[in-house]
């Protein structure tokens, strides 16, 4: 079975390993973990990564918050001061102060806690996320999935996935009348479904699926299974 989850923003990882044996998943099963798995709460996402890093059948999708953290990685790999804003380029002063807009303090915290604690632990973890892709395409039960972050901005049905421009891929919002293919369904977070107007749940059109469920917002991330297009919610 294929499942994915998205968002999680810090929600704490025993909660989601007791999610993920109520949702019936093994080790014979494959989890995709749609982007942001990082920031807002708990300890910003840091324990989850080192798990999810750990697991043959887990793999992440970058985020535009692991975006975030990769383009201020300046901020863990030099000397000094970790917060001269001096120092920095004009682009890097820009990205940081884009980040500290979303969340980033937990995160950056138990990064530098981790890096005094295993520096070579924190190379791992932040190359696991350099190398995590921006889509990807499965198949369950005979049907076809795209999986990423955030949409397709001025989607054209030929046009292929590597031609979209990997920031436009974490940050787009599509609105519900947008359309994407008819012969495979695009599965999305970034957005919190309350915004659809289906809190807590789900949020589904004919052509794609938003599984974002507002754990940035103190909610709780779902499970979906692709394979039947279960949804599996947090108990409340």
């Amino acid at each position: 079975m294929l499942f994915a989850t998205s968002d999680m923003h810090g929600y704490p990882l025993d909660r989601f390993l007791r999610q993920l044996e109520k949702a019936g998943f093994s080790s014979s099963d494959h989890l995709y973990v749609i982007g942001d798995v990082i920031d807002r709460h708990g300890d910003g996402g840091i324990a989850m990564f080192r798990w999810m890093m750990r697991q043959e059948n887990v793999t992440l999708i970058k985020g535009n918050h692991e975006d975030m953290m990769l383009k201020c990685d300046f901020l863990f790999t030099r000397d000094g001061n970790q917060h001269d804003l001096e120092e920095l380029t004009p682009v890097q002063e820009t990205n940081q102060r884009r980040w500290n807009k979303n969340g980033n303090s937990v995160t950056i915290e138990n990064i530098l806690k981790l890096k005094e604690k295993d520096p070579e632990e924190l190379a791992r973890l932040l190359e696991y996320v350099r190398s995590a892709p921006v889509y990807m395409e499965v198949a369950a039960a005979k049907k076809r999935f795209v999986l990423l972050h955030g949409g397709l901005k001025d989607f054209t049905p030929g046009k292929s996935l590597d031609e979209y421009d990997p920031f436009d891929v974490v940050w787009t919002r599509p609105v519900p009348e947008d359309r994407y293919w008819d012969d495979r369904l695009v599965i999305i977070g970034h957005t919190p479904t309350q915004y659809y107007g289906e809190k807590g749940r789900m949020f589904t059109t004919e052509t794609w699926v938003d599984i974002d469920t507002g754990a940035a917002d103190g909610g709780s991330p779902m499970l979906l299974r692709l394979d039947d297009m279960h949804p599996f919610y947090a108990e409340t």
